[in-house]
């Protein structure tokens, strides 16, 4: 019988088996006991009656499926009414919704990096803008974590078009990039060009792309998102990404900036052209959570308290952790074997968090990865600290 092919599959299994860092799958049931700090509904809205009813009633409207890419047959008046809501909610003057956050990423990157332009990204981005840098026809140059004067230099470097491209919220440890610092950084730019005949710089500023997936619902004025938290919002220099599948309760991402941008996307941006587009109820439950966010701008607000309650039980106890800068609380783990057992200990113990391990983690190091709640209660957050602390030991 002949070798199968895929034997380097197997051994790549065991290796990673060696090094504790298989993961597996675990379906959990629609009645759960466990008290989730492992998921990203952020605001407590994806099971809020007002947001599941918007689900229900744009599926029983427009079906179970989009039925096609946004340019055949895909795009809904609802698609356009989520668009048109979500622009002018975080300040942006057009909006473009996608079938997941990473699509969005992948648009935003690739469609706006052409040749010969330089792209520089932060090296705590999120996969999906690393992906996208990836893609991108332009040349990438990574620098070092959330550091404006490295975003400058390299933009020194450059001869054509430029975007600098950077979460606002990281995923892993929940630090906020210094977004001031960089949209100046951006600016500044396009003064180091030699002056043309007019006396002008000789090249414009490079461009700032801004993935918000952590920020929106969070940081800003009742959840407004970084960008606008940092006054960057509608800026002509500034596109950012969301997805509606953190604090929305949903699925979906969508891109936000300049119109004539928005509608560069429409044409350029492959993840857009070529793929199906959002499903109604998608995007039915999006509006509806964006509905109630605008309503009640003080969920913001309790899930940054949430997760500074979060931080300060947890260092008091003695743990290493991370002060949150939004919604994400870091545990440093001593190793990924240990961070593996430490969750299961606390799952164990009726709670759900998660784990970050190599490859996730670009610095190397394991930890506990925990989400505050806008709906969790003072008790439910007591609980939470005592079962991590009497898990650790």
């Amino acid at each position: 019988m002949a070798r199968s092919p895929f034997e380097w599959i197997d051994e790549q299994a065991r290796a990673r088996s060696r090094a504790g860092l298989v993961r597996t799958l675990r379906p959990r049931p629609a009645d759960s006991a466990l008290l989730d700090l492992a998921g990203n509904d952020y605001l407590g809205l994806a099971r809020h009656p007002e947001v599941t009813e918007g689900a229900a009633r744009a599926a029983r409207t427009w079906g179970g499926g989009a039925t096609g890419s946004r340019l055949v047959s895909g795009s809904t008046e609802l698609h356009a009414e989520l668009e048109h809501e979500l622009a002018e909610f975080c300040g942006f003057e057009s909006a473009l919704v996608f079938s997941s956050g990473y699509a969005a990423n992948l648009a935003a990157v690739t469609a706006l990096a052409p040749h010969g332009s330089l792209i520089v990204s932060d090296a705590g981005n999120h996969a999906s803008l690393i992906d996208g840098c990836r893609l991108a026809r332009g040349t990438t140059q990574v620098v070092a974590h959330a550091d404006p004067e490295a975003v400058r230099k390299a933009l020194d470097t450059r001869t054509g078009p430029a975007i600098a491209v950077s979460d606002t919220v990281f995923s892993v440890d929940g630090d906020a990039a210094p977004l001031t610092a960089l949209a100046a950084a951006c600016r500044d730019a396009g003064e180091a060009g030699e002056a043309g005949e007019a006396g002008e710089s000789g090249r414009s500023g490079a461009a700032l792309v801004l993935d918000d997936a952590h920020g929106l619902g969070v940081i800003g004025d009742g959840g407004r998102g970084a960008a606008w938290a940092a006054g960057l919002a509608g800026a002509p220099d500034v596109v950012t990404t969301v997805t509606l599948s953190k604090s929305l309760g949903s699925q979906g991402g969508a891109v936000l900036g300049p119109a004539h941008v928005i509608d560069h996307l429409v044409n350029a941006a492959r993840t857009f052209i070529f793929d199906t587009g959002l499903a109604p109820a998608a995007a039915g439950a999006a509006l509806a959570a964006l509905r109630l966010l605008r309503g009640e701008p003080e969920r913001a607000a309790r899930a940054r308290a949430v997760a500074t309650a979060l931080y300060e039980r947890l260092t008091a106890g003695g743990l290493e952790a991370v002060r949150p800068d939004a919604a994400v609380v870091s545990v440093r783990a001593s190793s990924p074997e240990q961070a593996l057992r430490w969750a299961a200990e606390c799952r164990a113990a009726g709670l759900a968090v998660g784990c970050f391990r190599p490859p996730s983690v670009p610095d190397g190091i394991s930890r506990l990865r925990l989400t505050a709640r806008a709906d969790l209660t003072d008790r439910q957050v007591d609980r939470a600290v005592g079962v991590i602390i009497e898990a650790r030991r």
